[in-house]
């Protein structure tokens, strides 16, 4: 300590540095410092997001009108034709509804069958789809091929002018077949009304 002035009191002595204060402010500043960091790397890193597809649309490209229809049966044999009525006998499906639309374009007219076919599993029916697919294998009886849509100058869509599409989900096959009035033709047309009308399918379930 300083020795005191003449004449007065001992100067006092300086205060102690808060050396813990300063170490916490210190730790303080940093803290922020790499949360601040953290936050602007988090900003500039941040995935893009995910774009969500759209639903596929229900309405299609062809409009349709039903004109017989649905046929709701489970002995499929019965209303098959082929090798396809002899899969059924060996087979049976659960559930068989059958339909019958039209629709235009272009100034052309086309009958189109609907079938939905509800085997007990998926894997006869992907082995239906892959008899049906092939040429000369029979398939399910369309409602004109039975006699049951009488309209006067309907086409005959079970032959081999006729348009043909399948498609399988789970135990359920979808088969299509159509055909223009009046003998016109238009190959690409006639495939492109086949393979849109699967979806009408989905009514038959009901």
């Amino acid at each position: 300590m300083r020795p005191a002035g003449p004449g007065g009191p001992p100067p006092a002595p300086n205060p102690p540095r808060d050396t813990k204060g300063l170490a916490l402010k210190g730790a303080g500043l940093v803290a922020i410092a790499v949360v601040s960091a953290l936050l602007w790397w988090l900003i500039r890193h941040e995935p893009e997001p995910t774009p969500v597809a759209d639903p596929p649309s229900k309405s299609g490209q062809f409009q349709y009108t039903l004109v017989e229809g649905p046929q709701v049966t489970s002995d499929c044999a019965s209303k098959a034709y082929g090798d396809t009525k002899k899969f059924f006998t060996d087979t049976p499906c659960t559930r068989l509804s059958r339909a019958l639309y039209t629709t235009e374009t272009g100034g052309k007219k086309a009958l189109v069958s609907v079938v939905l076919v509800t085997m007990p599993g998926e894997v006869t029916a992907t082995q239906l789809k892959a008899l049906t697919d092939k040429d000369g294998t029979g398939n399910v009886s369309d409602l004109v091929r039975d006699g049951t849509f009488k309209d006067q100058g309907a086409p005959k869509i079970s032959g081999q002018d006729a348009a043909y599409d399948s498609h399988v989900t789970g135990p359920e096959v979808a088969i299509v077949l159509a055909g223009f009035y009046n003998k016109q033709t238009d190959k690409p047309l006639i495939e492109r009304i086949a393979t849109d009308a699967l979806r009408l399918s989905g009514d038959l379930r009901r």
